[in-house]
């Protein structure tokens, strides 16, 4: 039986590129025209590359993105004093800050939080007008909207750090820099001040649902890589007409925890645990500082952390 790789396959079939949908209307003038092939793109995935559609929300998404990166990049690069050299060694250390606590939720002078705060909000506009890209390309594909929601989720957990706590705190000075290790610090700094965050049982969940995650991808991945030479990795083939691969990873999964989930019903699995990571991640920093001040004192109050 012929068998397929899936990753670092040495042999990679190329025929003409696949255009999809013809194009018609706006869809036509917003689509680019060819497509390419990657070698590399192969090693991993399909080699194909295109066609791409952006639209009016992509430039803008993109567009926006690219003005934040060059403003965090532009204050990276002040912090140096214009030095390569010390650009490349500092780089992990540099950081552009939100505006201090007095400025409350005021506009700052640019070099105190104002940069940051323009920043942030072609950040926003970024993330948001991307968005409504897939939202829009997905139903222009006639397709369910889960990848749009699933993102806004991951959206949700942002705008809690960057916005919505921030308004209910009452100060810009609540929300994350932007930095690898400032952002690291802010969360280390954050966990401390507010009685040790992992007492927050909402972040528990979170937690709970990411390791979930990592392992309900880990055993969905193996499973039909482990059955990808009887076909297995034609999925939607497998769910319309059960056979050999499917019944195999079925079987598997029965004889090792005397229980297997469907082949469409794992990707329910996977999506919930994925989403719920975000979206529980995000209400338990809301409710922090806003609701509850002390997380181990709480959990004190609630039996859910011991009284001495």
């Amino acid at each position: 039986m012929a068998e397929y790789q899936n990753i670092f396959t040495q042999v990679q079939v190329q025929g003409p590129p696949e255009m999809g949908l013809t194009p018609t209307g706006s869809l036509a003038r917003e689509r680019t025209k060819s497509a390419t092939f990657s070698s590399l793109l192969g090693l991993f995935g399909n080699a194909q590359l295109g066609p791409i559609h952006l639209g009016a929300f992509g430039v803008v998404s993109i567009a926006t993105g690219l003005i934040w990166f060059l403003i965090v990049g532009m204050n990276f690069w002040m912090q140096v004093d214009y030095s390569p050299a010390l650009f490349l060694r500092e780089l992990f250390w540099l950081s552009l800050e939100p505006p201090a606590e007095e400025y409350g939720l005021g506009f700052a002078p640019l070099n105190d939080g104002g940069w940051w705060l323009i920043s942030s909000f072609f950040l926003l506009v970024s993330v948001l007008s991307w968005w409504v890209r897939t939202y829009l390309r997905a139903e222009e594909l006639g397709m369910g909207k889960h990848v749009s929601w699933a993102f806004a989720s991951a959206i949700w957990l942002f705008l809690v750090l960057g916005l919505f706590r921030p308004i209910l705190m009452g100060s810009w000075s609540e929300a994350v820099p932007y930095g690898v290790f400032s952002h690291l610090d802010w969360t280390n700094l954050f966990s401390l001040t507010y009685g040790n965050l992992f007492y927050n049982p909402f972040h528990a969940l979170s937690i709970a649902f990411l390791y979930g995650s990592a392992l309900l991808f880990a055993m969905h991945g193996a499973t039909i890589l482990a059955v990808s030479r009887y076909g297995g990795e034609r999925e939607i083939e497998q769910i319309v007409d059960r056979g050999t691969a499917s019944e195999r990873a079925a079987l598997f999964w029965r004889w090792t925890m005397g229980f297997n989930a469907t082949m469409e019903g794992i990707h329910r699995w996977a999506w919930w645990f994925a989403v719920l990571t975000t979206l529980t991640g995000g209400i338990g920093i809301l409710l922090t500082g806003t609701v509850v001040d002390n997380w181990f004192v709480w959990a004190q109050a609630h039996g859910y952390a011991p009284l001495d």
